[in-house]
C-alpha cells in the first residue's frame, strides 16, 4: 500500500492593491495582510516528511518577500500601472500582474510560482489558498 501525505505551510505578507474597475470601494488603493496557505502532497522521505516546512518558507516564502511583501499589486491594464512604467513612481515596490489582483488571481499566481519553485521529486503543490481578510479567502487548484 502506498500512502500519500498532505502538508500545509502558511506564509503572510502585507501588500497594497486595487481591483481595477471594481464597482465599489475596492476600486480604491488599499492594503491587506494576506495569509497564504500552500498545500503539498507526496510520499515521505527517510525522515518521515513530505518536505521540510522550512524549505517551503525558504524558497516560496523568500520569493513572496522579495517580490510582493510591502509592495503594490497592480493589474497591467490599470492606468496606475503606466505611472510605474513611466518612472513617476520609481523607488516604490510594485508587482505588475497579468490579471486584476483579486484574491482569486493572486491565488492562481502564487500556485504556479509555488509549483515552479517547489518542483522536487515526489512533492506536488495541490492548492494555494489566499486569505484577503479574516473572513474572505480564495483557493486555486489546477485541474
Amino acid at each position: 500500500m502506498t500512502a500519500t501525505y498532505t502538508i500545509t505551510r502558511k506564509i503572510e505578507f502585507d501588500a497594497g492593491h486595487r481591483v481595477y474597475q471594481h464597482e465599489s470601494k475596492c476600486n480604491h488603493i488599499h492594503g491587506h495582510r494576506y495569509v497564504v496557505e500552500v498545500e503539498c502532497t507526496g510520499s515521505l522521505d527517510k525522515l518521515g516528511r513530505v518536505v521540510d516546512f522550512s524549505v517551503i518558507k525558504g524558497v516560496f516564502g523568500k520569493w513572496i518577500d522579495d517580490n510582493l511583501d510591502h509592495g503594490m499589486l497592480i493589474f497591467r491594464d490599470d492606468p496606475i500601472a503606466y505611472e510605474w512604467r513611466a518612472g513617476s513612481m520609481s523607488g516604490h515596490r510594485h508587482f505588475i500582474m497579468d490579471k486584476n489582483p483579486t484574491a482569486e488571481n493572486i491565488a492562481e499566481l502564487l500556485y504556479y510560482k509555488a509549483k515552479e519553485l517547489l518542483a522536487m521529486d515526489g512533492v506536488k503543490v495541490n492548492s494555494v489558498l489566499v486569505w484577503e481578510t479574516p473572513n474572505c479567502y480564495a483557493v486555486f487548484t489546477e485541474k
